[in-house]
Order: C-alpha cells, then structure tokens, then sequence
C-alpha cells in the first residue's frame, strides 16, 4: 500500500514540477535561488490550498537540496509556490562540503538562499564549531550572525560574545559584546574581535584586555592582533604590559611568547616595580629578551635609577642591561668595593628573582644627572650588585661647584647617595671661587673623594700631586695664591667649598701675592674647565 502511494506521490510530484517548468520558462526576467529538489523521505504528503499555494508535507529521513547545498531532517514542509522551507528535529545542512549547519528548527527561503535556525544551533567549517540558540545563515555568502549570545570552540580555544558574525569563505568569525576568549595560555577580554579559526588569529579593534602567564601578566591594548597558534602578537595604540615585575608602555609592540622576545616602538617605556633596586628605562626602541632579562635600548634611550627624591637619570646613544650572573659566565667581574663581595648565587633559579642581580651597559654620549651630582663620560658600567659606576674615556663629575676627571673614574653609591669618587691616570680637581674666574686646582695620578650626605667632603691626590690653592679671609677677600706639589694633598671641604689644604712628604711650594702672577701660567698642566657640556638639569638629558 505504501509502494502505491509514492508511486502515485512521483507522478503528481513530476506533474507539477514540469507545470512549474513551464511557467518559470515563461517568466525568464527573475533572479532567484534554483528550486528545492525533493530527494527522499520515508512518507510524503502533497496538499493544494489554492492553485497558487502548493505545500509538500516530508516525513521520516527527510532530504532536499538546492545546488550544492542538502538540508536533513526528522520532517519538512515544502513551500513550491515562494520556494521556501520550514523543518523539524535533527536538521543538518551541508553547503557543499564545507560548512555543516545543525539545529532542531529551520525556516529557509529558497530564492534569498537564507535560512533561519533555532533551538540547539551548531556550525562547523571543519576548524572550529559555533553554537547558539538563534542563527541566520547565508548560503550565496557563507555568512552566518547569532544576535543573541554564542560560542565557538577551535581546538583548545573558546570564544563567547553576544553578537557574532561567521564568514565561511575566509573562516572568519567577528564577535561583538562582551566578547571572552579562552585559550590554555590567555585569556581575553574586549567588545570586538575577529577570528580566524585556520590561522588561529586574533585581531583586535576596540579596548582589549589580554591576561598570559597565569594571570600574573596582563597587556592592555587598542588595536592589534595575536597568533595564538604560534604565540606572537601586534599590538599598538599605546598598548599597556603590566607583569608582576614591571610595566611596559609603547605606541608599537611586538611580542613573541615562544621565544620570550620583544620590540617596543615610539615612546617606550619600562617601569621597574621593585622599591629597592628600581629603574626605569625610556626609549623610541627597545628590543627584549624576557628569558634571558635583558633590555637593549636605542635611539634616545634613558635609564632612571630610583633614588627617592634624587633619582639619577642616564642617558647615551644605547643602553644594555642583563643578568650579573650571567655575564660572569662569560668574563670576571671584579669586585672593587673595600667590603667583602656577596655570595654569588649559584641557583639560577634563585638569581633570576634576585632584583639586585642586574647591571648596565651605556655606550657613547653618556649623560649623568641627579641633583646632588651630574656627569658625562664615553661608555659606562653599572652593577646593582655594588652600586658603582665605572666610567671609561674621558669622564667628567660634577658635585656642586666642583669637577673632577680623569681617564677612568669609578663612582661608589650608598644608600641612593655618592660615597665615594675614585679617578685614576690624569685626575684632576677643579674649582670655581664663588662667581670668580678663579679656581682650586688639584692634580695627580689619582684621586680619591669622600662625601657625605650626598657632599664631597675631601678630596686626596696622589701621585706627582699638584695643587693651586687660592686662600681667602673671613670676609672672602683673597689674600693670595698657593702653587705647590706634594706626594699626597688632602683637601677638606665645607658645604661642597675647599676650606683646607694638607700636604704630606716632600712639600714643595709658593705664596704668591694676587696681583704679583699670572693666574692664567700658574694653572695646573691639562687644566680645562668644561662646565659647557655639564648636564645642568634633568631635561638636559631627556632631550639628549
């Protein structure tokens, strides 16, 4: 009996479709989707409401297709007249082999080729799977939007929002609202982001919120895109990385999470968050290597070291900073400080968190300033280890009215203040008399200088020392000059001023009246006072 009625079903089926035939050849002006092909069904139903209203009623397995697209379900009903299609339970669509569609109600319009999903909505294009309870879905365009929340699962990456917008031709999936996106390494957070479930993409064009590392790392941008598959990133528009050591401000950012590199460009910045051996490093480039906690800045590069209210700023053509311990590996170090050196750190793992196991390296143009003394030299050397400052190729500090040089000189800080100077070959000491032409003069093959609270306190030449003394009275009226050579001259001072002079082991000197000699013969061989390329202010060094 069955047989009989799908047989006499195909002859009314065949019927109509060729009375269709011919009026669509009739009216050969329209532009619409081809008809829906009826394929199979366990039972099937024809009803005529009118001559212009035809419904087919599909029961059991039900299968249609339009072009390359086939549409399953549990049961169908087929509109002839508008071409269009409503199904039931288990609906599967396949649009030729690329994207499959799944629900438990459709609703699809043959001649737009749009349909209408609800109730349990799955999507996959082979990479990655969307689901949500309500989904239009394009066929010309391979275009599918959920408006009201969804989720897409890539491998190990999920991704909700409340609106979401599905390009099956480029894999591409734009999420709006509240948009979280899960991976095993990151989590992210923003209104807007568009995905690409082959290349595994992120791209990003709203306020971004991007955590790594556990949590403990967390980067905020604007613009930018990620590669989750292979862990490198884009990031601009002042993007923010703020770890549990550090932040990093830049305009322009390149992250490789793989290879813990990094590029920071325009305006970069690096804020230390450590009280005790803090610093801060400004550059228009700087490149880093998270693995390794090296910092390599150029192009107007400046280090703050953190002081309190006298924080010293350097500045050079390029400035480099690494791990002790791991110099050492490759070259000595040596220890200068009169106290014994520290245990090293043998345990890599505990050097690494050692915030103190850190030194410098500035190359060319090199500026020092802070409020109690300032400098300039070729290249330096700064370890947090011993907290001194060796500086190499004619090197110049100032402290107050005061300068000294000489070919090498190392600076000793103390709890964020000079505490000692040490210049050796050629050092010498300069002084301007109050607002004289006039200077105290100290020469040898080194010298060294003591301060206290952040003020030199005496000075000790030694070596062939030399010295021009000129003496002045209560009421700082000059009663003389002193030119002599001594072994070893101390000099004592008195609020940053030459007070007193002491000469040890074979004196040898004149008193000369003032108006008696020539101040400009009786100065000290190698004399130059070079207040002229003295950083006077710290904006001298940020506009280095």
């Amino acid at each position: 009996m069955r047989v009989k009625f799908l047989t006499y079903f195909l002859l009314l089926f065949c019927t109509a479709t060729i009375a269709h035939a011919q009026r669509s050849g009739q009216d050969t002006g329209k532009t619409e989707g081809k008809r829906i092909e009826i394929l199979s069904a366990e039972t099937a139903h024809l009803l005529f409401v009118d001559s212009l209203h035809k419904f087919q009623s599909l029961v059991g397995k039900a299968h249609v297709k339009q072009e390359k697209t086939h549409f399953y379900a549990d049961s169908m009903v087929y509109n002839e007249a508008d071409n269009s299609l409503e199904a039931f339970g288990n609906i599967h669509i396949n649009d030729a082999d690329s994207v499959h569609t799944y629900s438990q109600y459709l609703r699809y319009l043959g001649k737009e080729k749009k349909a209408f999903l609800s109730k349990k909505v799955r999507l996959t294009d082979g990479k990655g799977e969307l689901t949500t309870e309500e989904l239009e879905y394009d066929v010309t365009v391979k275009i599918g939007t959920y408006l009201n929340k969804g989720k897409v699962v890539n491998k190990k990456t999920v991704l909700t929002s409340k609106e979401g917008y599905y390009y099956g031709d480029t894999k591409d999936v734009i999420f709006k609202g509240k948009v979280v996106l899960i991976d095993p390494e990151y989590k992210v957070l923003t209104d807007t982001l568009q995905y690409n479930s082959s290349t595994e993409i992120a791209t990003f064009t709203s306020p971004t919120t991007i955590y790594s590392d556990s949590g403990r790392r967390t980067i905020k941008t604007r613009q930018g895109y990620f590669d989750l598959k292979n862990k490198k990133g884009i990031l601009n528009k002042r993007s923010v990385i703020d770890d549990s050591t550090y932040t990093f401000t830049a305009d322009d950012m390149a992250v490789d999470d793989s290879t813990k590199l990094s590029e920071f460009k325009g305006n970069a910045v690096y804020r230390g968050k450590d009280t005790a051996n803090g610093f801060d490093m400004i550059a228009n480039n700087i490149k880093v290597n998270r693995k390794k906690d090296i910092l390599l800045a150029t192009e107007k590069p400046i280090l703050l070291i953190k002081q309190g209210r006298d924080s010293i700023y350097v500045s050079a053509d390029t400035l480099y900073s690494a791990r002790l311990t791991d110099l050492e590996k490759s070259r000595r170090v040596p220890w200068i400080r009169d106290s014994l050196p520290p245990k090293r750190l043998l345990d890599s793992a505990k050097a690494e968190k050692d915030s103190s196991n850190k030194y410098f390296e500035a190359y060319f143009n090199v500026k020092i300033f802070s409020d109690s003394l300032q400098a300039t030299c070729d290249s330096l050397f700064y370890s947090l280890q011993d907290s001194v400052f060796r500086m190499f190729r004619s090197p110049i500090v100032w402290a107050k009215e005061n300068q000294i040089t000489g070919d090498t000189i190392y600076l000793y800080i103390k709890n964020k203040n000079p505490e000692r100077l040490y210049s050796f070959e050629n050092a010498m000491a300069l002084s301007r008399v109050d607002s004289t032409q006039y200077y105290q003069q100290l020469k040898g093959t080194t010298i060294n200088a003591l301060f206290v609270e952040g003020k030199i306190n005496s000075l000790r030449a030694k070596g062939s020392a030399e010295n021009v003394y000129y003496g002045q009275d209560e009421k700082k009226r000059f009663i003389g000059v002193n030119k002599s050579t001594s072994d070893i001259i101390d000099v004592f001072f008195d609020d940053s001023k030459p007070k007193k002079v002491i000469f040890l082991h074979n004196l040898d000197g004149t008193m000369y009246p003032m108006r008696q000699v020539n101040h400009e013969e009786i100065k000290i061989r190698g004399f130059k006072w070079l207040d002229s390329v003295r950083p006077k202010t710290k904006f001298d060094i940020l506009g280095n």
